[in-house]
């Protein structure tokens, strides 16, 4: 392909594409870059493997360091292990894409975006996005795209396109909206708690822009002379179907329709049934028939077409009755059950909350600020993670075996997800200056895992005694769309989630929403139904946490014995090398006598915490001794350190010293020095001033006895 270039001017900021310059052997690839900020997406096409029953589709977002000018540090001086963010990327740009691609579709697909210049002002996740539906239909996939992402930011009551780092700091809202020409068919943000309706205008405001990056790619194509494949997909052998059709149908309804079944007990009634039909085939049919030959030759199409027709008849039975299959009316939540203090004191925080099958344990640990979270991000400007959110999804919580693995995509962005539905709500640094790390663990899955962790969390937390300004809670949202058909579905369980529309995850307070994320499996959603879903969404979010608060309604008043205690204090910046000491001997030291954690900011915040507070108070004291400045007439009581001939040196607080000249040790004439004090004695002294080079003065002259009482009752021990 030719060398071709395009500027598209978009809401004051230009996007500017690049075509046939790099990647030449990639199926199709382009450089995308806004301001300084330049990312190559390439998107590859092989054959498909033998016996593959899904779209084979790879996303990986990769960040270089010398894209910001860096070197990476460690012995190898290369990047390692993908921070998270470039996990959670790698996600945004995978979920639009996967229901644009049709679903018999079985080549393996790969996306590659990688992040080659970055500059502080314009973040690269959505150019990846918008990148990677231009690199597919150049590399001429069937694709029922094109596909664009834009970031919605609100700065005072204004909402922005693509806004800066800056900006998407300081704002109430960080919204990525991704559409197809056919509507929505992603959406991922955070809030701080904003209405309903504030959420549903900045996804229309950001899906008005999406539909201008797809009206530039369009315009690309025809530039090109490419235009959208269409491949036909694979035929079925509609006697097999109807075989299925007629021997499995009105038995499926009937399992649909025992509503007192749960998950496991429908599951195997259904296993039961796809299980019996190649039995039926072996006695119906003779040898030599074709469809007796396909079922029981290839189990995969019998389970292709087996979840087909259930999936028919359960969005039938939907559409037509209004009622899913645990009997639930279409807006209705499952059971809840919620329970705190599960666990020992020593763990900080515990509750579990259940939702139907659903069952969800999470745990908070309470710690110090030196336990924040170090962001292995060196692209991005965020430093530190004070609440930290993880997630853990293992097999026992479906029913199944398999080896437990490091956390994958999904657990990393269900934790994100949590954890951005929570982090409105904590309160500030100042107010309660503890790192906070919650655990969610799935005992048990069938649907909304996430929403159940952030429920999970609230409650911990409260548990826990950690000052939450409100209480969070969450519900996830499902859809069935037959064409004009629609019917959207409150708490959403597994099978609806499996065999529905949508996954539409929606966090907040009672005052607003902090978090969501909707996810598509049809080419995309309008605007009134997405609307629609929020809406839905308030009541149910609002019956959970009323659930939630009949446990506890709010934070402990006070925390776990087990956890650490903290006290706050402030010295001058000039004064942190003396608490550090050489090497940080001093500060090891403090540590060792009081047996208290000390981290220190370079604005002079000291944090001192410790189990037992008594220690914190200690360490505190010595800290503050240490750094005050001595004044002059006042009384301390020091040690002899060392001793010349015309006075003795004398540690009146940790690491100041004084001297204390011969003609002041005594009333009258001293003769030697060592007649009055030797090395190790406790002395009473007075400040008499500082001379012209900064050196403190002291006396033992001039002290009234109850200055000298005073000064010994101060006397730390």
């Amino acid at each position: 392909m030719l060398d071709y270039d395009k500027s598209i001017s978009f809401d004051g900021r230009d996007i500017r594409l690049k075509i046939g310059l790099l990647a030449p052997q990639a199926g199709g690839s382009v450089l995308i870059e806004s301001g300084d900020t330049a990312v190559l997406v390439t998107a590859t096409r092989t054959a498909a493997r033998e016996g593959i029953d899904f779209v084979p589709l790879i996303v990986d977002y990769e960040e270089r360091l010398y894209a910001a000018g860096r070197i990476p540090g460690g012995f190898l001086r290369r990047e390692g292990r993908p921070p998270e963010k470039a996990t959670l990327t790698s996600r945004l740009i995978d979920r639009p894409l996967r229901p644009l691609f049709p679903n018999w579709f079985r080549d393996d697909i790969q996306i590659v975006a990688t992040t080659l210049s970055m500059d502080e002002e314009v973040p690269p996740d959505v150019l990846a996005v918008t990148g990677s539906s231009i690199a597919v239909l150049l590399a001429s996939i069937p694709f029922y795209g094109p596909m664009a992402a834009v970031r919605v930011g609100l700065v005072g009551d204004d909402f922005i396109i693509n806004p800066t780092f800056k900006e998407i700091e300081g704002g109430d809202l960080d919204l990525v909206v991704a559409g197809s020409p056919d509507g929505v068919v992603m959406v991922e943000a955070g809030a701080n708690q904003l209405l309903e309706q504030d959420i549903i205008e900045a996804i229309d405001f950001g899906y008005e822009a999406v539909l201008e990056l797809i009206k530039a790619q369009k315009e690309l194509l025809e530039d090109l002379n490419l235009s959208l494949i269409e491949e036909e997909a694979p035929e079925i052998n509609e006697n097999i179907q109807q075989f299925i059709q007629d021997n499995c149908a009105e038995k499926i309804k009937n399992v649909l329709s025992q509503y007192e079944l749960d998950k496991n007990g429908r599951d195997l009634a259904l296993d039961a049934i796809q299980e019996n039909l190649v039995d039926t085939s072996i006695a119906q049919l003779s040898e030599e028939d074709s469809i007796k030959i396909a079922l029981t030759e290839d189990s995969k199409l019998v389970s292709i077409l087996f979840k087909n027709l259930t999936k028919k008849l359960m969005r039938l039975q939907i559409l037509e009755e209004g009622i899913r299959v645990d009997g639930r009316k279409l807006d209705q939540v499952r059971p809840i059950k919620c329970h705190i203090g599960l666990l020992p004191a020593r763990v900080h925080g515990s509750a579990i909350f259940a939702r139907g099958l659903t069952q969800v344990l999470s745990i908070a640990t309470l710690g110090t600020p030196g336990d924040a979270q170090e962001l292995a991000d060196d692209l991005h400007p965020d430093e530190q993670k004070r609440y930290i959110h993880h997630y853990n999804f293992p097999p026992y919580s479906v029913g199944e075996t398999k080896p437990l693995r490091s956390p994958g995509r999904r657990e990393i962005g269900h934790g994100a997800l949590a954890e951005r539905a929570i982090v409105p709500v904590l309160p500030p640094q100042e107010q309660f200056p503890y790192v906070v790390r919650v655990v969610s663990e799935v005992l048990s899955s069938n649907g909304s895992t996430s929403m159940g962790s952030v429920c999970g969390s609230t409650l911990a937390l409260m548990d826990a005694g950690v000052p939450i300004t409100k209480p969070v809670s969450g519900a996830a949202m499902g859809l069935i769309k037959e064409g004009d058909e629609v019917r959207i579905l409150t708490d959403i369980q597994g099978i609806e989630d499996f065999l529905g529309d949508m996954d539409f995850k929606v966090a907040g307070t009672d005052s607003g929403i902090t978090a969501l994320q909707m996810d598509m499996k049809i080419t995309g959603l309008s605007m009134d139904i997405v609307a629609q879903a929020i809406d839905q969404a308030k009541s149910a979010r609002i019956h959970i946490l009323d659930k939630m608060l009949e446990t506890i309604d709010q934070p402990r008043p006070s925390l776990s014995p087990f956890a650490p205690r903290l006290l706050r204090m402030k010295i001058d910046p000039e004064t942190i090398g003396l608490v550090i000491g050489p090497g940080g001997k001093t500060i090891k030291g403090i540590t060792d006598q009081t047996g208290a954690k000390i981290d220190i900011d370079d604005d002079g915040t000291v944090t001192i915490s410790a189990i037992q507070a008594e220690k914190a108070e200690k360490a505190k004291k010595l800290i503050y001794n240490m750094t005050r400045k001595l004044n002059e007439g006042e009384v301390y009581v020091g040690r002899v350190t060392r001793i010349i001939d015309i006075g003795a040196f004398v540690e009146v607080l940790p690491g100041k010293e004084g001297m204390i000249h011969i003609s002041q040790l005594a009333e009258g004439r001293v003769g030697k020095v060592e007649d009055e004090v030797a090395v190790g004695d406790e002395v009473v002294v007075k400040v008499r001033g500082f001379d012209g080079k900064g050196r403190l003065n002291l006396t033992r002259l001039g002290i009234h006895p109850e200055e000298a009482a005073a000064a010994r009752d101060a006397v730390f021990q």
